[in-house]
């Protein structure tokens, strides 16, 4: 349904001055080329100034009658003409609407056909099927054939705002969305054509239309006797694609259904032909001789004889009765004023109206706004300063209108750049009475005050904000209470408010609430009061309703022994897992997180409680955020490595063991057999000093922690002891260092060389069983005769392998010259004896 509205966006209309009737006529590069009638066989062509000044610049012939006329840009697509092969032609075929791919299916094929030099450009040229759209006679409402004659057809680029990009040396803009219109005599549709093809308006026409010509901004129609303006959607869908924020809380922008308006009807005798040029619409009219006839007709009191003998002398030819007009748009400011200004007529009659008009000024602007000379545009800055206060106006109503859509109303007022502070001024009265506020409102306030903002109510207009909550939602009013917004005031109003909610709807939220502001008080009577008003679970669970009260260092309060004593005397799993959940909801910071945790087991600021160690392990199994991961990771293993070097003990039993944390969490590793090889060997450890160690190796056994990055954080442990020779064996390791690896072993745990290179070297790096580890084995040996039985039988087991693994004359070849023959015989009759069988 087309909804009427009396706006004007014709502004000025000047007569181009051509010397012959015109015939076809086109725009381009400020110059207005006309074709004139078939007899002249000449164009003439103008410049066209500001305000529509027309100025000749001169003419030129044609061989012959001029057809049809176009301006291209150099090299533009359109030299390139589509072959279409019709092969037969059926009358009565049902109504058909294909859309993109499916499109294809109108059996009609199309080729390319250049009519210029081919090019390395041109060779890529490809048809693509958008839309397919049949109409047929018998189904239509009109009845005859005639009116269901398609009479125009347009695609309408749009392109993205200030974005150029380079192709094959030249700068073009960068194509946002792409947009077809096409009209019969009395509709017209409009698709948008991206990802996907749909169909985003339908236009219905008072009258039957002759032409149309579609703008990022307008629609005009001719008729048989005016020119139309309609709105459009197009900077609607064109913004979806250019922005993916619109339509969340952060942006809006009015829907492409929304119903189109006819701005405007304005008369003319007989409209034939229309194009449009930048903010100019050219329209050629011509009357009919009866409208000449009418026209030029006496009235009754001047007919005489002798004036019926003028008019039969007359000859309606010498009257060709045309003219080429140039009408100018008006500005897009002044036809926004216009439609605000028109709104307001509505604001307290037709609230859907209302809404309406203010959609159409904003979109208006925000077409204007995407236009990409808009950057260069004298009207810049005014147009940004209406888009804010279109926003506004949005904001506005969407706040204080009982509408399905009163949430707009957040990301309405926040592209504004409105402050809340300019809001409540914009919707609450001054004085104390009491005011109706609607969804809208409430809703805008809740989400802003729910924000970490750094706007500070002053303490009257949060003393407006409590009054507001207690009598449109007073559930929310402990929540507002924790805003950092409202650190101005009261505390003894603040208190007032609570206890009146209290009353009708106690809560543990409410209490926690209560103890937070009668510690801002001072108040530790109270506190206490209200702090013992819950078991300790129930209040764990106030906090994971309102984290805000976690914050408490933050507002500068110094928290009392009995609130820490109320927290830690909860079940510290329970703790741990609500401070995990505020964090993954984004409710906490891992820093806010670290200090509360420090505070409640009032360690020192170089000191890392348990408690705080469990809340990062347990947040190391659920989080998937990749930079908070690395963070936590170098976190608890700098200070495994701090509690082993310092043989520091933690203070309380940790919530999770390794082998939990291995079971539960992708970033602990199994240990590998060759690590409790080497710890196996040498001094034992105390039950809870080993627990950080297999923490530690299960860390760097895992695949998660980048050891580049947490080599600083390992220096502390030596190679003094064999945790030391573990971290330093495993980072060699998992850097692809396993000669340094494999050395580091020869000389401080032989005894687990051979379960290392079982385990480690597989694959690409078997090869250094025989081309390393063999020949150094060899030479270690040697020097030390019988004197160390361990190497002696790691070469005997990688002798073994070695065997099973090589040709016998590449074996051969890696033995030493100087061997007992004794020790290697038995392995090569076994690589000898293997080759036979095989």
């Amino acid at each position: 349904m087309v909804q009427l509205y009396n706006l004007h966006p014709f502004g000025s209309q000047r007569v181009v001055p051509c010397k012959q009737e015109p015939a076809h006529f086109c725009c381009g590069q400020d110059v207005l080329f006309v074709a004139s009638t078939a007899a002249s066989c000449r164009v003439e062509v103008f410049a066209v100034r500001e305000q529509g000044r027309c100025e000749a610049l001169g003419s030129f012939a044609t061989l012959g009658p001029v057809l049809r006329m176009a301006h291209s840009s150099a090299g533009h697509p359109s030299t390139h003409p589509l072959q279409l092969e019709l092969d037969e032609f059926i009358i009565c075929q049902k109504p058909v609407e294909l859309l993109g791919e499916e499109s294809k299916q109108c059996e009609i094929p199309v080729t390319l056909e250049s009519t210029e030099v081919p090019t390395e450009d041109t060779k890529h040229f490809q048809v693509q099927y958008l839309l397919f759209r049949r109409f047929a006679p018998d189904q239509s409402p009109f009845g005859l054939c005639e009116e269901t004659k398609l009479h125009s057809i347009q695609l309408l680029p749009v392109y993205q705002t200030g974005m150029w990009i380079c192709m094959n040396t030249q700068w073009t803009r960068k194509l946002l969305s792409l947009f077809c219109f096409f009209s019969l005599p009395h509709v017209g549709y409009l698709y948008s054509i991206g990802k996907l093809v749909e169909l985003i308006s339908t236009y219905q026409y008072s009258e039957k239309s002759e032409q149309a010509v579609l703008t990022p901004q307008f629609l005009h129609v001719i008729t048989s006797q005016n020119l139309q303006c309609f709105t459009v959607r197009c900077s609607a869908a064109a913004a979806r694609g250019e922005d993916p924020y619109i339509d969340t809380t952060v942006k809006a922008c009015p829907p492409v259904t929304l119903d189109v308006c006819t701005l405007r009807m304005q008369l003319f005798i007989g409209p034939r032909a229309i194009c449009h040029f930048k903010n100019h619409i050219i329209l050629l009219t011509k009357a009919d001789t009866e409208d000449i006839t009418e026209r030029r007709r006496p009235t009754r009191r001047m007919l005489s004889r002798k004036a019926d003998s003028i008019k039969s002398k007359t000859n309606s030819e010498s009257e060709p009765g045309w003219n080429l007009y140039i009408i100018n748009t008006v500005s897009t400011i002044q036809l926004y004023r216009e439609m605000v200004d028109y709104s307001r007529t509505y604001e307290n009659v037709k609230t859907e109206s209302c809404i309406h008009l203010l959609s159409e000024a904003h979109l208006l602007v925000r077409a204007a706004i995407m236009d990409p000379h808009f950057l260069k545009s004298d009207e810049k800055e005014d147009l940004l300063k209406a888009f804010r206060e279109s926003c506004a106006f949005l904001g506005d109503c969407y706040s204080r209108f009982d509408t399905k859509d009163y949430h707009l109303a957040l990301p309405y007022y926040r592209m504004s750049g409105l402050s809340m502070t300019e809001v409540l001024k914009r919707l609450v009265s001054e004085g104390d009475e009491i005011q109706t506020y609607e969804r809208g409102f409430i809703f805008y306030l809740t989400h802003s005050l729910n924000e970490d903002s750094n706007e500070e109510l002053s303490k009257e207009s949060g003393n407006k904000v409590l009054q507001i909550f207690y009598h449109a939602d007073p559930v929310q009013l402990p929540h507002i209470l924790c805003s950092p917004s409202m650190r101005n005031i009261c505390p003894l109003t603040a208190m007032k408010y609570l206890q009146k909610v209290e009353k009708m709807m106690p809560s543990v939220v409410l209490t926690l609430t209560k103890a937070f502001w009668a510690l801002k008080m001072g108040d530790l009577t109270m506190y206490e009061h209200e702090m013992d008003s819950y078991k300790e679970t129930t209040l764990a669970c106030g906090f994971i309703g309102q984290p805000r009260l976690l914050q408490q260092r933050k507002e500068g309060i110094v928290m009392p022994t009995e609130f820490a004593v109320h927290l830690k005397e909860m079940q510290p799993g329970l703790l741990v897992a609500a401070t995990v959940a505020l964090h993954e909801n984004s409710k906490i910071e891992l820093e806010e997180a670290d200090i509360f945790f420090k505070m409640l087991c009032n360690s020192s600021e170089n000191t890392i409680p348990q408690l705080l160690m469990d809340f990062w392990e347990a947040l190391l199994v659920v989080s998937s955020k990749e930079d908070i991961l690395q963070e936590l990771l170098l976190r608890v293993t700098s200070q495994y490595v701090w509690r082993i070097s310092r043989k520091q003990f933690p203070e309380t039993k940790p919530l999770k063991t390794t082998e939990d944390l291995i079971n539960s969490c992708s970033h602990f590793g199994l240990i590998v057999p060759w690590v409790s090889s080497i710890m196996s060997v040498g001094c034992s450890y105390d039950k809870d000093y080993h627990e950080d160690i297999s923490r530690l190796q299960s860390l760097l056994c895992g695949q998660s922690i980048n050891i580049a990055s947490a080599l600083p954080v390992l220096e502390p442990l030596t190679e003094a002891d064999n945790v030391g020779l573990t971290v330093r064996v495993l980072c060699n390791t998992r850097l692809g260092k396993y000669e340094e690896a494999i050395d580091q072993l020869l000389r401080r745990c032989p005894d687990a060389l051979v379960f290392y290179a079982q385990h480690e070297l597989k694959g690409d790096n078997q090869a250094l069983w025989w081309n390393n580890l063999l020949p150094e084995l060899c030479k270690r040996t040697r020097l030390t005769g019988n004197d160390c039985p361990v190497l002696t039988s790691s070469l005997k087991e990688t002798l073994s392998i070695v065997a099973m693994e090589l040709e016998l004359r590449d074996f051969l070849s890696l033995l030493p010259e100087d061997g007992t023959a004794a020790f290697f015989l038995p392995h090569l009759l076994h690589c000898s004896q293997r080759k036979l069988l095989t």
